[in-house]
């Protein structure tokens, strides 16, 4: 690299100093402009809500003071376009260069293709790197050179790769800075005045900003990480490392959390403590399923918004008001489930354990669209991650190839006595409940009339009655299962018989809208004929990215599923050579995708983890099995990565007695392919 050329360095979320690949490389290059860029719009329906920009306005507080410290300021630029902005920046300061580190959602995808672009049509040299996770995407095949389709085959690799994840990287001595003279910084809002009563309050429980995330990793790696196996279950204490909004964002690198796990491991190797070796497994799992939430987005850019499995757009969800509301506000007549929606909403963070109880509870009692459930969580939690919740909602609703099943119910009257065996949790966030024994706590409705009247309780008034019988919920899903294969069989035979026209593809179906209460709408995305672009004859060496525009072309022939290996290679990435079809790509999501700004997370990757574990005694028509494999307990944007599908006795990766039941439907589809539905 050329030095003495101003270069500009765009911080995402990367909102750090130390081990941030894209300032080193603007440092070494000679003078660095540091910029972000604030343009939600372009994020769609998946704009930040009220705690994710609550600990946004705080973490870029923090990086700009660090930056100053160095020696330059952050440039905060107010925008609705953010390509348009970065060449505003370049021609106020006179950059000849732009570093970025990647980002893997599809939206990001596809700015990221069209920033390189347009600003390399400018002459500006454009280069972006690795900086949130261990290993790149396309670095991660198997021996045919597919991407992997399972979780424990994609981890298994990850681990005995041929070299080891980089170093994490100090923070440089000193920065020089650019000339920002003539590029003045915008005033980014990221609260509005009804907002700052409660944000006020998060600042007790957290403290954004990448020195403080550093703190956060010393602590737990000192701390509860040696009883991390035996204590992760408990939803009642500070089990958990906390670090998935710190790591949402930025704030820590996820190489630095992996070494510095990997020491303890060594030292607690060498020293015979089996207990803190099987810790340290289980949280490296955790780390393994955020990874493996980008490497799904980055092959199958739609995971967010359609099942990778094909079966389940036949399902008939229940497109109920009243449910939805119901389990919003934490009145759903279960105790754990509505102290975790309560938590949820007061505070944005939930424990992976409590995501994957209330987000099964929503799938799989209710029977709510998924959509509907990982939006809730992204408006709201405060580590809300796409690709994470993604990854955690498809696994709970039994759409990846080794998720849950689909037919099994977890009953939270159990699920309490084993996440919180005490009530203490139900009592903190259910005052209405407070004075009820142990022995009732979760499950009120059975208690002698004589303990409901002695601790103030009048079951339907101050308190609600369950919404749904579990008795009764596991035969709706039953039937609802039975309606999704019998119409799937229609299809298939209709199919085959080149009769399919008449039976109508979901695909054509009125798309699910959410909810108008919390202004939630589907995206509308009509039917097109455009053939994909043409392969491209070249690749970035720093960077690949999947042809999302292929994704937005019809196939009037659509296949219900593929073989895995065909699918793979359809999925394999590949630089568009057409911009402009790119762009017109970019601008249908964009357009297509509506606004919505609402709150606070955990990571999925954390639930994810806890959902793998058996879940409970309960589980619907289905018998109970062990599944091998690390699956998070859908713990949806339970914490970027903190402790999501950690648990060996049910897992993602596992075979399922589901999938092996029902084979011929549980074909992984190529995303290209797939309708809008669920």
């Amino acid at each position: 690299m050329s030095s003495g050329g101003c270069s500009i360095v765009w911080f995402r979320r990367d909102l750090r100093v130390e081990d941030n690949p894209a300032l080193m490389a603007g440092v070494r290059a000679g003078s660095v402009v540091a910029v972000f860029i604030w343009a939600p719009e372009e994020e769609g329906q998946y704009q930040p809500g009220r705690v994710s920009r609550w600990w946004l306005k705080h973490s870029l507080a923090y990086l700009d003071s660090s930056l100053r410290n160095l020696g330059t300021p952050l440039i905060t630029k107010r925008s609705t376009d953010s390509v348009s902005a970065l060449l505003e920046v370049v021609k106020s300061t006179g950059a000849t260069q732009l570093f970025f580190n990647h980002l893997y959602d599809p939206l990001s995808l596809i700015r990221d293709h069209r920033t390189k672009e347009v600003l390399t049509a400018h002459g500006i040299t454009v280069r972006s790197f690795n900086s949130d996770l261990l290993y790149e995407p396309w670095d991660v095949n198997d021996d045919r050179g597919q991407p992997f389709t399972t979780f424990d085959a994609f981890w298994e690799r990850c681990l005995n790769m041929p070299y080891d994840p980089q170093s994490p990287s100090l923070p440089p001595k000193r920065i020089i800075p650019g000339d920002t003279s003539r590029c003045r910084s915008d005033t980014l809002v990221f609260e509005d005045e009804s907002e700052k009563s409660s944000n006020a309050l998060l600042a007790r429980a957290w403290s954004p900003g990448w020195s403080n995330a550093d703190k956060a990793l010393t602590t737990f790696i000192n701390g509860p990480l040696i009883e991390y196996s035996e204590n992760r279950r408990k939803a009642d204490s500070a089990t958990t490392s906390f670090l998935s909004p710190h790591l949402h964002f930025g704030e820590v690198s996820v190489k630095k959390v992996f070494h510095l796990v990997r020491i303890k491991q060594v030292l607690w190797a060498n020293e015979g403590n089996k207990a803190g070796e099987e810790s340290v497994n289980l949280f490296l799992k955790s780390i393994g399923l955020r990874e493996y939430s980008r490497y799904i987005s980055f092959n199958h850019p739609y995971s967010h918004e359609r099942p990778l499995l094909g079966h389940l757009k036949f399902f008939p969800w229940v497109l109920n008001g009243g449910y939805f509301k119901a389990w919003r506000q934490g009145r759903t007549g279960y105790p754990l489930v509505d102290a975790g929606m309560r938590e949820l909403w007061a505070t944005g963070w939930l424990h992976d354990r409590i995501r994957v109880v209330v987000s099964s509870f929503f799938v799989k009692v209710l029977q709510l669209p998924w959509r509907w459930g990982m939006k809730y969580f992204w408006d709201t939690l405060l580590d809300a991650d796409l690709e994470s919740d993604a990854l955690g909602w498809q696994y709970i609703t039994g759409t990846l190839p080794d998720g849950r099943e689909f037919d099994r119910i977890d009953n939270p009257q159990f699920e309490g006595y084993r996440f919180d065996p005490n009530g203490e949790y139900v009592r903190r966030w259910l005052p209405e409940l407070s004075r009820l024994p142990t022995q009732w706590i979760h499950h009120p409705w059975n208690a002698p009339e004589s303990v409901i009247q002695a601790a103030g309780i009048e079951l339907g008034s101050n308190y609600p009655l369950p919404i749904v019988g579990i008795d009764e919920a596991k035969a709706r899903l039953q039937e609802a299962l039975l309606q999704m294969w019998q119409q799937e069989a229609a299809y298939r035979a209709a199919t085959e018989n080149g009769t399919e026209e008449g039976l109508g593809d979901s695909f054509e179906s009125t798309p699910i809208a959410f909810p108008d209460d919390i202004q939630m709408e589907e995206r509308h995305e009509p039917a097109r004929n455009n053939p994909p672009p043409a392969a491209a004859t070249r690749r970035y060496e720093d960077q690949m990215v999947p042809s999302i525009t292929s994704s937005l072309a019809r196939v009037e022939e659509e296949e219900t599923s593929l073989d895995v290996q065909n699918s793979a290679e359809e999925n394999r990435a590949e630089v568009p050579v057409n911009v402009i079809a790119q762009q017109n790509a970019r601008e249908t999501v964009l357009r297509t995708a509506n606004r919505n700004t609402q709150l606070p997370h955990n990571n999925t990757t954390m639930w994810l983890r806890n959902a793998a574990e058996d879940s409970t005694a309960e589980s619907s028509s289905s018998t109970r099995r062990e599944r091998g494999g690390e699956v998070p307990e859908w713990s949806p944007t339970a914490s970027s990565y903190p402790e999501p599908f950690v648990d060996d006795e049910n897992g993602i990766g596992a075979s399922s007695s589901y999938l092996q039941r029902h084979p011929q439907s549980h074909q992984l589809m190529n995303w290209t392919r797939l309708p809008q539905t669920g």
